[in-house]
């Protein structure tokens, strides 16, 4: 197969709209998922709705996204958009996810910390603002980072419900010029332009902020 050079310049503005598309849900999705992660990390801890959260979100975390993309999406009314629907599953999906890497946090701050609280009789507020939570988030920025990742090169799988993203535009196109090669190969590169630059970020992030 001879590559086409004139195709590929032709389908390369389809594309790009569909690397957008892929963008937005990865960072909409991923500030879902930093977000709700920790709201369970938090609420796991307290008695009796810990153990219910944390049976939903285990029950998320164990089923795979493809099929909470195909359900959700017969779920929910016609009038919301795929790309809603992509989001927020993405979103809820990997802060199952992010909440096990916020507990570990958590879980990883010494004790002299909570004794020290406790000994100066700091309210809740001030205990997790200015104590626990920052010692904790600093500690589990690489997984949090990983995930991502992950989250971006998870996209694809909004392709199931007609969310016109990367590989949806790509087989749109190559479908229709019948070359499905030059298509499919754009679309392994795009995807690696946006994760090595945001892999290299990611790791600048761990070195200035990341615990040791």
């Amino acid at each position: 197969m001879v590559w086409d050079w004139e195709f590929t310049g032709q389908v390369l503005p389809d594309l790009a709209s569909g690397l957008w598309v892929t963008v937005q849900a990865t960072v909409f999705g991923y500030a879902i998922a930093l977000v709700l992660g920790l709201a369970v990390a938090l609420l796991r801890r307290l008695p009796v709705i810990g153990t219910l959260v944390f049976a939903v979100f285990e029950f998320i975390r164990s089923t795979p996204l493809l099929v909470q993309l195909v359900f959700v999406f017969f779920l929910v009314p016609g009038a919301v958009a795929p790309l809603t629907v992509g989001i927020l599953v993405l979103g809820v999906h990997y802060s199952a996810y992010t909440a096990e890497v916020y507990r570990s946090g958590i879980e990883g701050v010494q004790k002299g910390q909570w004794e020290a609280c406790r000994a100066l009789s700091l309210p809740a507020h001030r205990v997790w603002g200015a104590v626990i939570l920052p010692q904790a988030i600093r500690k589990v920025i690489p997984p949090l980072g990983n995930y991502l990742i992950a989250m971006f090169k998870d996209t694809p799988l909004l392709f199931a419900i007609a969310v016109p993203e990367l590989l949806s535009q790509a087989q749109r196109v190559g479908g229709q010029y019948f070359r499905v090669f030059e298509a499919m190969t754009m679309v392994g590169l795009l995807f690696i332009l946006v994760s090595v630059p945001s892999a290299i970020l990611i790791r600048r992030l761990e070195r200035r902020y990341a615990a040791v």
